[in-house]
């Protein structure tokens, strides 16, 4: 079915053939990450009685996973998803189910703990990134393409929510390495289903990587630098809310309502952007939306009470989705047909990287600077990264490296060799 004779809305996107199959599977797959960190952090905490070991675990398992993340990528851009996913997932499972087994019971040594949580972060699947390039495969119209991120967007904000939930309360009746446990089925599970659908089948795979690697190279950095803006603006957020509701005798179900509320707010914004017909172009949008997200967080340290900040907090979510939505598609926009998964996974770090070290930085801040300091820095991260990425969009616009109608040509040469060759090369993704 054509994209182009469907009306653009959200239906229109899941009508799709496949689509719905397709996604639900990723998802599945996609859970475990939700459920992972939580459940990892508690495994490790009660199997050795040590808080510290089991941050030190946690780090080594985030930092393998999000900064092999390009790497894994570029396997799945050269060998297929297929070829590639199946065996990340079997490996990265597999450690999961060791790292389950060997924190049910107290005990366990610290270092295998360690080595075993490196190696999984290491193995970790890209299915965000596979299931965003599998949806430029789907959907040929950029307007259902990008009401397509959006809902991507969306869910994975839902899932990042509901994962620790379901931790929550499998841990109240099961100890807690049955998270991790859980954590590695689904990821099996989801991965073999999303690698045996249809859509997936006929994703192309390039050969030839070193003309893929160039056409990368510069477009990828305007996405990249408003994620790692946006990421270090939302990893600040969590202490930064804490602190300001225990300067004011609240207490910490309190603040979760506040995290609640910034992803309720994150996925209302993300629902509304993915539905609107943009008049402008996804570089212009993308440092506005990224300004909006930090002048939100900037002010929401002025607000005089809870309520206020609540309220601050859901207007900086209403930029979170969206500004991510935007950065995901200009990363597929300035990506080779045989590089999307890249150029995802690359926005995919700088958002993880981002966020880690945004807590870092808030944990070393908050005692030291007021909270409203705390929260004018968190929204500088973002409007910096706006910022710098306006200027590149107005310099890019005022001298053009090349004429537009011949960058108009050759994308449409590609996207027309990229959608050709998906099926002719279907056996070799196999």
């Amino acid at each position: 079915m054509s994209a182009s004779s469907t009306r653009p809305s959200y239906a229109a996107v899941l009508r799709t053939p496949h689509a719905t199959r397709t996604f639900t599977a990723a998802l599945v797959g996609r859970l475990s990450y939700g459920m992972v960190s939580l459940a990892v952090l508690l495994a490790v905490s009660r199997a050795t009685g040590s808080y510290a070991v089991a941050g030190i675990v946690m780090a080594l398992f985030g930092a393998a996973s999000v900064f092999l993340s390009p790497l894994r990528a570029a396997l799945v851009d050269r060998h297929g998803p297929r070829r590639a996913l199946l065996p990340m997932a079997a490996l990265y499972a597999g450690l999961l189910g060791t790292l389950a087994a060997a924190t049910w019971r107290p005990g366990a040594p610290a270092g295998v703990l360690g080595t075993v949580a490196v190696a999984a972060g290491a193995c970790t699947p890209p299915l965000g990134p596979t299931m965003r390039a599998v949806w430029g495969e789907l959907v040929t119209d950029r307007r259902l393409l990008q009401r397509a991120y959006s809902l991507d967007g969306v869910a994975e904000e839902l899932l990042f929510v509901s994962g620790p939930l379901l931790v929550g309360v499998l841990v109240g009746f099961a100890p807690p390495a049955a998270g991790v446990a859980v954590s590695a089925l689904l990821v099996g599970i989801g991965t073999l289903a999303f690698v045996t659908s249809p859509a997936v089948k006929g994703v192309a795979v390039r050969a030839s990587r070193a003309r893929a690697r160039r056409r990368i190279g510069r477009g990828i950095v305007q996405p990249v630098v408003v994620a790692a803006g946006v990421g270090l603006s939302l990893g600040a957020v969590d202490l930064l809310v804490l602190a300001f509701a225990e300067q004011r005798g609240h207490g910490d179900d309190t603040v979760a309502w506040i995290f609640a509320a910034l992803s309720a707010g994150s996925a209302v914004g993300g629902l509304l952007y993915g539905a609107v017909e943009w008049r402008t172009g996804t570089r212009v949008r993308l440092p506005a939306l990224a300004a909006g997200l930090g002048l939100s967080l900037a002010f929401a340290g002025l607000a005089p009470g809870l309520a206020t900040l609540t309220g601050a907090v859901v207007c900086a979510g209403f930029f979170v989705a969206p500004a991510l939505t935007t950065a995901y598609l200009v990363a597929d926009e300035s990506a080779a047909p045989g590089a999307r998964v890249q150029a995802g996974a690359w926005v995919n770090t700088a958002v993880n990287a981002g966020i880690s070290t945004g807590a870092a930085a808030a944990g070393l801040l908050v005692g030291r600077l007021p909270v409203e300091a705390g929260f004018a820095l968190a929204g500088g991260a973002a409007l910096l990264a706006a910022a710098a990425v306006a200027v590149t969009v107005a310099v890019g616009t005022r001298y053009p490296r090349a004429r537009p109608e011949k960058q108009e040509q050759q994308q449409k040469q590609e996207q027309g060799q990229g959608h050709a060759q998906g099926h002719a090369q279907e056996a070799g993704t196999a």
